[in-house]
């Protein structure tokens, strides 16, 4: 009895990374039609539309991609999904009572945002770890980038950078100026609370802030990775 038991939880293993193996595989070439959370919204929700419209990267203005790196993972080009400075120093500081944002990868955002539901506890972090430590093996940079900038939450029912683009400033996100990127990537924190336009004194400040961001930071390649210091 005990044995069957032990090969079943074997089986359910093993079926969980096959699939979850070939289902990362097959979204690093097709979009993702939807992510969990815009599941759970809808339910949370059901009067809220969905705005979502998948675009390829090439369709994203490069000032809204260079504003998201810019305000949340500055050494993306780097890091292989885990950022240990950031996390270290998190750690050193919610010991002072103190919480320091950044210690969350851009690619761990994808692979929570696009396989996964928002939490904190053990199980769903672990997960998390999985699935960024897959997409990091299976998927280009460029492909992280992309999957992130059309599946986060850019305001209430809105998801993915060309809802955002059409819903804040009513153009594509290919058209986005570095102001009106740096607003949409200020908001990110917490997208259902905050606005990118028009802007709470908050926000313009973080947009202040991450346009000189932008600045400092100049051109990126995510196929030539550099070391910028924050």
């Amino acid at each position: 009895m005990i044995k069957k038991i032990f090969r079943f939880i074997a089986k359910v293993i093993g079926w969980f990374f096959l699939i979850t193996f070939l289902l990362v595989l097959l979204f690093k070439w097709i979009p993702l039609p939807f992510t969990p959370l815009m599941a759970i919204r809808y339910f949370e929700h059901s009067d809220e539309e969905i705005k979502h419209e998948w675009v390829p990267i090439e369709a994203i203005s490069k000032n809204l991609q260079l504003a998201v790196i810019c305000s949340e993972d500055q050494n993306f080009e780097n890091h292989s999904g885990f950022d240990f400075e950031a996390i270290q120093k998190a750690i050193e500081n919610n010991k002072k009572g103190k919480r320091v944002r950044g210690a969350s990868t851009i690619s761990q955002q994808t692979a929570k945002n696009a396989f996964l539901w928002p939490g904190r506890n053990y199980i769903r972090k672990g997960l998390e770890a999985y699935f960024t430590f897959l997409i990091e093996f299976l998927w280009s940079k460029e492909r992280i980038l992309e999957v992130y900038l059309n599946s986060i939450e850019m305001g209430k029912g809105v998801y993915g950078a060309q809802a955002a683009a059409q819903s804040w400033f009513g153009k594509d996100a290919l058209n986005l100026s570095p102001s009106e990127a740096a607003a949409i990537a200020a908001i990110l924190p917490n997208p259902r609370t905050y606005r990118a336009n028009p802007p709470s004194n908050y926000i313009s400040q973080r947009k202040s802030w991450i346009t000189q961001q932008m600045k400092f930071y100049g051109e990126f390649d995510l196929n030539k990775p550099k070391k910028v210091k924050k």
